[in-house]
């Protein structure tokens, strides 16, 4: 791979501010988006009763083909996203019953971007998903916050993680 980008895009609306962010990125940088509101994923479970769903193929293929993961989510209630907390909470599986794919996690690099209405958020908010980086042998690279009024200007949206 040479290192290839894919954007997992985590919002509950399909049209929102960080769709929005997350087309103009994809379009100037030649990076895949992946959008997990057209998965049906469900939240982790200790008796794997949703092993059937899509969690798996999708992660799966994500490790085959990709590199670099960015992780794109609104800032809900000071937190990343429901769809995207339920994605996070199956890298579960991943250490529990798909040892191998988990695997494959190791190397791996991340980076994330956020969006509100806000010109900045806390470092906090960037927690989790720095420690689940450090957690699974990926390497954090960064993250972007965009105020979503932005998108009433001209202004380029570009991340310098990238």
């Amino acid at each position: 791979m040479e290192n290839k980008k894919v954007i997992i895009l985590g919002s509950s609306r399909k049209n929102g501010n960080t769709t929005k962010i997350v087309d103009e990125i994809s379009k100037d940088n030649g990076i895949d988006v992946i959008d997990l509101s057209d998965y049906n994923i469900s939240y982790y479970d200790y008796e794997s009763k949703n092993i059937e769903d899509d969690f798996l193929p999708l992660i799966k293929g994500i490790l085959e083909k990709y590199d670099t993961l960015i992780f794109a989510t609104p800032v809900y209630w000071y937190n990343m996203s429901g769809i995207m907390k339920v994605f996070f909470d199956r890298f579960s599986d991943l250490i529990r019953i798909e040892k191998e794919t988990g695997r494959k996690l190791r190397g791996k690099k991340i980076g994330v971007i956020s969006n509100s209405h806000e010109d900045a958020i806390e470092d906090g908010f960037y927690f989790p998903f720095k420690k689940s980086a450090d957690y699974l042998g990926m390497k954090y690279l960064g993250h972007a916050h965009f105020n979503a009024n932005i998108l009433n200007q001209t202004t380029k949206i570009e991340l310098t993680f990238i």
